[in-house]
């Protein structure tokens, strides 16, 4: 049971910061999503640092990794948003912006955790 607390507390507060940069970073309808590319790549460069350094230093309990990865990050990035914009932009007849929208996600993201895996290795 506390695993799925720390799921719940982990993802509440993920979910807080993508709420905080939907609305620091201002979307409109029809246009390119940048808040939540930029939500999901933070989120994908956060996990791949919280898992490369877990690994590396077997630092992180089974607790902290469900807090950290499973529930903030997972709290913080969000498939549901990125599939809804992707079909109000192919709606709308931006096909170029949704096929844009969609590899730059998926490329940028698988980066973003290299990178994070990479640079836990670096420490």
């Amino acid at each position: 049971m506390k695993y799925f607390l720390w799921v719940f507390l982990g993802g509440g507060l993920g979910s807080v910061l993508r709420y905080g940069v939907s609305k620091f970073i201002p979307f409109q309808q029809n246009a390119f999503p940048y808040p939540t590319l930029i939500a999901n790549l933070l989120g994908c460069l956060l996990i791949g640092f919280i898992m490369g350094s877990a690994i590396k230093h077997e630092t992180l309990s089974s607790s902290q990794t469900l807090f950290f990865a499973t529930g903030f990050c997972g709290g913080l990035t969000t498939f549901s948003t990125f599939s809804l914009e992707g079909l109000e932009l192919l709606k709308s007849g931006n096909l170029g912006v949704f096929l844009f929208y969609t590899l730059i996600s998926i490329i940028l993201g698988l980066l973003a955790v290299g990178l994070g895996i990479y640079l836990s290795r670096s420490i």
